[in-house]
């Protein structure tokens, strides 16, 4: 019988790649998402346009979400759908676990990015979704990231682990 590998061995296997599906950039506090279908991301800056004003080191400067995880939300909620700019994360992926990108650093189009964490649901999801709505996205909220590297980004770009990290 062939020796199991070891769990750090499992954790670094990532061969499947995802695709972007949604950027939204909120341009100030309290206004609505705006749909991109390309943006410009800077180190310490997050995406062009969006209203991050956090410092260079800050960990929350690009936000990603899983478009199953929307899926698994509306379920959740018995809706059949939710809009992608309801739940104010900057880009919504398709076809790649984003928790498997933990300790990872990731490329995106020319960008590369780093996972710093999960993106927790504030109480502000109760107002956007409804009552209920804030427990429907716990453990669905995606994860929060730090540009290495900056440059463009498109609707339809590849999601992939960089090798060795």
């Amino acid at each position: 019988m062939p020796e199991k590998p070891p769990l750090q061995t499992l954790f670094d296997t990532l061969p499947q790649s995802g695709r972007v599906v949604w950027i939204g950039v909120r341009p100030a506090r309290g206004e609505p998402m705006t749909a991109l279908e390309r943006v410009w991301v800077m180190p310490g800056k997050g995406l062009d346009g969006d209203r991050f004003k956090g410092r260079g080191t800050s960990k929350r400067q690009v936000t990603l979400i899983q478009q199953e995880h929307l899926h698994a939300i509306a379920s959740c909620l018995q809706r059949d759908a939710i809009r992608p700019e309801t739940f104010r994360r900057n880009i919504v992926v398709s076809g790649l676990n984003l928790l498997a990108l933990k300790g990872k650093t990731f490329r995106i189009g020319d960008v590369t990015l780093e996972y710093t964490g999960l993106c927790h649901p504030c109480s502000k999801m109760e107002t956007a979704l409804g009552p209920g709505g804030y427990n429907a996205m716990r453990g669905h909220g995606g994860i929060t990231t730090r540009v290495v590297e900056g440059g463009e980004l498109a609707l339809g770009d590849a999601v992939r682990a960089l090798p060795g990290a």
